[in-house]
């Protein structure tokens, strides 16, 4: 009988270390996927055919050259045919995958705050605790971030460009599964919330709540103004911005450009910041950026008003010294509103800060793609969170500055603002409680400040 207690015992302790490794060995699944992309979609390559081969002796791997990580470490480092050199990028970037996958986990699903007796669990958001059966939606979401964010941080530190298209995935991922979760929520759970959330948040992200009609209509009504302005853009109504700058170029001297991204000459590449900044008309452009705009700002105030009416008569409230309306907002309505304003306030401040550092100083001042990232992670982690990390990103920017001091190599490079976004972005999410009794301690507020 002791054995099998024993026996017993060793099962139980052993099984969020499986639990665990098998997180680590999907995501380093994730990150071999990565790295794949990282390499074809500068070039224009198809992510799916052809099959993985060498790029010196273009022979086809076989499933043995492609095990994450293990693969690289069995080929020590070279091709198995040409015996040309793999880059040690591909096991690093397949590591490091699979350990951010496993620290989202363990920070989230720690059984009561512990981890093999090591107390990490309450350093993250309270739904996560212990309640997997109920949050996985949410989960799958922030580790479609995160992962796109690896391969956002590398393309855009080499490029100076982020592909849309890998910020596309993770917005409909949310798009998707944070509303149908809640709608799920609100089916199986009788209360119709989630059963940990932090205090008085009702989801895993910022939304307008039940009574929260005025920001419900905003969210809506400034998304259908952004459909409506891309429709616009694609017929050709209004004019794209930055449109005419290939023909400026062409006007410029040979030796002033040159067409290589990465030419070491005394002439600038055509796509580098440093011919971006030198654009004579940027402040034109952000006005027409402004009429992009127009129609979602329009279309959001006239959702404000549409829904306040819809949901009125509002009556007076004694106890919240506020007034509530008649109708009470469904879950998943609310939740896909979070989404949605996390999109618009995400690429928002970014575009706004743009705007207006382009009109001060006639450059270009930050780029659409960190707006576009940013929408991304609004739309995945709500709008508090994108904001918190696009403020964020400037000390991560200072702290790789001060690298590039004190160390040499890698650090001394120029990086776009691109890798601070997405560094931000994943240390905001894993420091949110303490980010919150930061501001509690500084607003001195009561009850303590608490972030979704």
């Amino acid at each position: 009988m002791t054995l099998a207690l024993t026996r017993a015992d060793l099962l139980i302790a052993l099984f969020p270390i499986v639990q665990v490794l098998w997180v680590a060995a999907f995501g380093a699944c994730v990150g071999s996927l990565l790295n794949v992309l990282v390499y074809r979609l500068p070039l224009g390559l198809d992510v799916v055919t052809p099959s993985s081969r060498c790029p010196n002796c273009e022979t086809k791997l076989t499933w043995r050259e492609n095990i994450p990580i293990f693969g690289w470490l069995m080929l020590r480092g070279r091709c198995r045919f040409c015996r040309s050199p793999i880059s040690a990028e591909y096991p690093i970037v397949e590591a490091f995958t699979a350990v951010l996958w496993a620290a989202v986990f363990v920070v989230l699903y720690a059984d009561q705050g512990r981890f093999l007796g090591i107390p990490v669990g309450r350093l993250g958001p309270d739904w996560g605790q212990g309640q997997f059966t109920w949050t996985w939606p949410s989960l799958v979401v922030v580790l479609a971030l995160f992962s796109c964010l690896i391969a956002v941080t590398l393309i855009d530190a080499r490029t100076f460009h982020i592909p849309l298209s890998l910020l596309i995935v993770p917005v409909v991922i949310a798009l998707a599964a944070h509303p149908l979760h809640a709608l799920w929520v609100h089916i199986k759970i009788p209360s119709g919330r989630l059963p940990r959330v932090a205090a008085g948040w009702e989801w895993t992200i910022a939304t307008p709540g039940p009574h929260g009609w005025r920001w419900i209509g905003a969210a809506i009504g400034g998304t259908v103004g952004l459909v409506i302005s891309n429709l616009l853009l694609w017929k050709g109504l209004i004019k794209r911005s930055f449109a005419d700058y290939d023909d400026w170029l062409k006007t410029l001297p040979a030796t002033a450009t040159t067409a290589q991204p990465h030419s070491t000459a005394d002439a600038a590449p055509a796509d580098s910041p440093e011919m971006w900044t030198q654009y004579p008309h940027a402040r034109r452009e952000m006005f027409r950026e402004l009429i992009f705009l127009a129609p979602a700002i329009g279309l959001a105030m006239v959702g404000t008003w549409a829904a306040f009416a819809y949901a009125g008569p509002w009556k007076p409230n004694p106890v919240t010294i506020s007034t509530d309306p008649t109708k009470i907002a469904p879950l998943w309505l609310s939740v896909l509103s979070g989404v949605l304003l996390g999109y618009l306030i995400g690429g928002g401040v970014v575009w706004a800060m743009r705007i207006a550092g382009s009109l001060a100083f006639g450059k270009e001042a930050l780029g659409l793609g960190d707006v576009h990232l940013m929408a991304a992670v609004g739309a995945c982690l709500g709008w508090i969170d994108s904001t918190l990390a696009f403020f964020g990103a400037a000390f991560v920017g200072v702290a790789w500055a001060i690298l590039g001091r004190l160390f040499s190599g890698v650090f001394r490079r120029h990086m776009p603002f691109g890798p601070y976004l997405a560094i931000a972005t994943v240390l905001v999410w894993f420091s949110k409680p303490g980010i919150a009794h930061l501001l509690t301690l500084l607003s001195k507020a009561r009850p303590p400040l608490a972030l979704p």
